[in-house]
């Protein structure tokens, strides 16, 4: 029973963007295109952080898993799309679409608070230097990674439940590119309050809690930073923690738009552009962020080219070695 008026659906059409051919094509290279950025980018932000012993740092460790949580988020949203626009037949068994909204709601919840512990770790190292190795020590660090993964999964559990316990019996169409939490709960032919209430007390709470604590520690940073009156602290301060301030507004502005409108005011078209912002562009202008602007990332993409172009070299040398000298009658 697959017809689109079943009480429970064994399968959902994502609509995508668009109907037309030449559309999906365009959409198809484009999305393929920052896939592979995305992921180039934030493998080679994970490498470098790994291969480098000058990023092994409680900063670095924080933008390494930032990364790897952009790596599975957009890895759960644009494989599935990118096979949406080469097929006619656009559709998502029930289940894939729960996990879907699952892994893409833990990873998001997540990177909240990875974000939130990134601007501690700012807030330390400029406000507290001198006890900066004691406060940031590696046991509080992974306490604080462990923390953020276990609110991942706890808010993706409740947030998954919330929507898929629900009967599914006006459509089977989603308006949309993924199973994302606002579209799936207008597809429902019951009564749907108690579950935008959870839904956005869930959300609300990740991205306000951590709003709250990434603004009290910038504060205190800006606080900080004002009191200094050499021009060299302020500006590397303010170099260290511009491309986080960046990161974050682009994440939770979008979020907040998302998911804690009234449902009134709710327009799928305008959600999918939102979507856009927090599911596709974000982890892919991250590493760009964190790279262009952070000169520690600077120096360790130059050593590993110096590294690499000296290995390629050495190869040469070697194999020259190999081939010998000319022959008597050969060219030199």
């Amino acid at each position: 029973m697959v017809e689109d008026n079943d009480t429970f659906a064994s399968e959902f059409v994502l609509l995508g963007f668009t109907d037309q051919e030449d559309l999906q094509v365009i959409g198809f290279v484009l999305f393929l295109a920052i896939y592979v950025v995305t992921l180039t980018g934030n493998l080679g932000v994970m490498m470098l952080i790994r291969t480098d012993s000058c990023l092994h740092t409680p900063m670095y460790l924080f933008l390494s898993h930032l990364s790897l949580l952009d790596v599975c988020y957009s890895s759960a949203i644009i494989p599935q799309t990118l096979l949406n626009f080469l097929v006619e037949k656009k559709v998502i068994s029930f289940v894939r679409c729960a996990t879907q909204l699952f892994f893409f709601a833990t990873c998001a919840t997540a990177e909240c608070y990875v974000l939130a512990a990134m601007a501690y770790d700012r807030y330390v190292a400029v406000c507290n230097p001198l006890l900066y190795a004691v406060a940031m020590s590696p046991r509080l660090c992974l306490g604080m990674l462990a923390g953020a993964y276990s609110a991942g999964l706890i808010s993706a559990t409740i947030h998954t439940a919330s929507i898929f316990r629900l009967p599914f019996c006006r459509s089977k169409r989603i308006n949309h590119f993924f199973c994302d939490g606002p579209p799936l709960l207008a597809l429902s032919c019951s009564d749907t309050r108690v579950n935008e209430v959870v839904v956005s007390a869930v959300v609300g709470f990740n991205v306000l809690s951590t709003t709250v604590f990434i603004l009290g520690s910038y504060l205190s940073v800006l606080s900080t930073v004002l009191r200094v009156h050499s021009m060299t602290g302020p500006r590397k301060a303010f170099s260290t923690c511009a491309s986080h301030l960046a990161s974050i507004t682009l994440y939770y502005g979008s979020s907040l738009f998302m998911y804690l409108r009234p449902s009134s005011r709710h327009s799928l078209e305008d959600d999918k552009v939102v979507s856009m912002l927090y599911s596709v562009a974000v982890p892919m202008l991250n590493p760009l962020i964190y790279s262009l602007r952070n000169m520690d990332m600077k120096k360790a993409m130059r050593k590993a080219k110096g590294r690499v172009l000296s290995s390629l070299s050495i190869r040469g040398s070697w194999s020259a070695e190999r081939r010998g000298p000319p022959r008597h009658g050969e060219e030199s």
